[in-house]
């Protein structure tokens, strides 16, 4: 049985899982409440952080596909236990851990972001997650399973909403030639991980088994700043130029009063502040996919949007 498990069905897990669907692979996708079958995807309902029962629902995997997250203000609790889980059932299973990082774990740093920096973050978000893939890499180099990470920036694309830079907080007043607001400097070069490469990676690197024990960046194009994005996906759409403002940071600080996800970005704000630049050339020098290019990125995620608001109205 060719069983491929997804653990997590917001935009990445749900990119993952209709991926390897269309390449013909059994998939069975995990989250909390469950969800309705569609085609060949199977969904059951399951708290992915009991490692048994997870593991259980992995019993005959070849792969397993770690892409859910708790609520960006409860990370700190949970995230240990999910991690934990998820590594039992890859021990259990057999099954090739394939983890879905970001770049947290390096924290602040000079320069270009390659997989050669230490995980040394200090926050307590970017703590977590270098926590989680180093559980993994030490169980991996003790021969208990095996694991293998991909690191992606910011997602934006299709499918990307609630809780992209370049999604719910930008799209909607940019297809009306409205005014957008960003967090710290709209004109620090900033790297932009595509959705659809995140997912292609991911499984591309779950069957590579020179690619297994450390971590990879995802194919990410050349940086840009929130400014020269917001103007491609501006022209894009035909509606002109399209201001940019920096969010204050009294405005800021104001709305992290009643928003639990502003509170928590105080956090990673250094991402934004100042140049923020992936280097995923490692990964090009290994393997076959790559960053798709920027205009189909642009045209698919305008596209996407103008559906999406078209069917709320």
């Amino acid at each position: 049985m060719n069983l491929h498990v997804v653990v997590g069905f917001g935009p990445a897990g749900a990119a993952t899982a209709r991926l390897l669907a269309a390449q013909g692979k059994s998939v069975r996708v995990v989250t909390a409440s469950g969800r309705r079958p569609e085609p060949g995807i199977e969904h059951i309902a399951l708290d992915a952080r009991d490692g048994e029962r997870l593991a259980e629902a992995a019993k005959g995997a070849v792969a397993l596909y770690g892409c859910a997250a708790p609520p960006y203000h409860r990370w700190a609790g949970e995230w240990p236990a999910l991690a934990a889980s998820l590594c039992a059932a890859a021990e259990a299973t057999g099954a090739v851990l394939a983890m879905l990082g970001n770049l947290y774990g390096y924290g602040p740093v000079d320069g270009p972001l390659t997989e050669r920096l230490p995980l040394a973050a200090t926050g307590t978000k970017g703590r977590v997650r270098a926590a989680a893939w180093e559980r993994a890499r030490a169980l991996h180099e003790q021969g208990r399973i095996r694991a293998v990470e991909v690191r992606a920036s910011d997602f934006f694309g299709p499918g990307v909403t609630e809780g992209g830079h370049l999604a719910a907080r930008v799209m909607p007043a940019l297809l009306r030639g409205k005014p957008v607001s960003t967090l710290g400097d709209p004109d620090a070069p900033h790297s932009w991980t595509y959705l659809p490469d995140a997912a292609a990676a991911l499984v591309e690197v779950a069957g590579a088994e020179r690619a297994w024990g450390r971590g990879w960046h995802v194919p990410t194009g050349p940086a840009l700043s929130v400014r020269e994005m917001v103007g491609l996906l501006a022209e894009r759409a035909g509606v002109g130029p399209v201001a940019v403002r920096r969010l204050p940071s009294a405005v800021l600080g104001a709305a992290s009063l009643f928003s639990p996800l502003l509170r928590e970005l105080k956090e990673v704000r250094y991402q934004f502040d100042r140049p923020f630049v992936v280097d995923s050339s490692a990964y090009e020098a290994e393997f076959a996919v790559r960053a798709t290019p920027r205009d189909r990125q642009i045209e698919a995620t305008v596209d996407w949007w103008r559906d999406r608001l078209a069917t709320a109205r």
